[in-house]
Order: C-alpha cells, then sequence, then structure tokens
C-alpha cells in the first residue's frame, strides 16, 4: 500500500475528489486550509493581504495498483493551470490497523 500526499489550490477539492471518486478512492483524509509555497516557482499561498490564495491537502491510503493512474491524472491537471498549485508525494505504508 502506499500514502499519497497531495497539496493543491482550494479551487481545485471538487475535481481531485471527481478524479479520486473516477478511480474508486474512497478513503482520504482532508485538510481544508494548508499555507504554503512550492519549491520551484508560483506564487505563496498564504492567505495574506498580499498573497490570498490558500492550499488544502488530502492523504489518501490506496492500492499499489492505482498509484500510476492517480498520478498520472493529477499531473495532467496540474499542466493545463500550472500557476494554480497542485503537487503531489507517494510513501510507502509499513503497517495500518
Amino acid at each position: 500500500m502506499k500514502a499519497i500526499f497531495i497539496s493543491f489550490n482550494q479551487a481545485y477539492y471538487e475535481t481531485i475528489l471527481a478524479i479520486m471518486d473516477r478511480n474508486n478512492i474512497r478513503g482520504f483524509t482532508y485538510w481544508d486550509v494548508v499555507q504554503g509555497r512550492g519549491s520551484n516557482k508560483g506564487e505563496p499561498h498564504f492567505g495574506s493581504h498580499a498573497w490570498p490564495t490558500l492550499n488544502s491537502a488530502m492523504l489518501a491510503i490506496v492500492d499499489d495498483s492505482q498509484v500510476a493512474n492517480l498520478l498520472d491524472l493529477l499531473h495532467k491537471l496540474d499542466r493545463q493551470t500550472e500557476a494554480q498549485g497542485l503537487r503531489a508525494f507517494v510513501w510507502n505504508v509499513e503497517q495500518t490497523i
């Protein structure tokens, strides 16, 4: 199993949820408001007067077989509007209960 952490502009929430639904990824943890700044380019998302946008984040635990397709779909979404900001990271899940 893998853990996929997705950080994204809040405007992407419904689109990402639809991608997950279409790919039978039901379970996730969602953080409505997170702040951050990309490591390479893009504007900060701080929720401040100078940088008013904010991010959200999701963490989903999925079967290994679901990872490549989900990352591909998220990458395609990111390429459509790169300035919005979307990142996904994958970790191994050693154990669960």
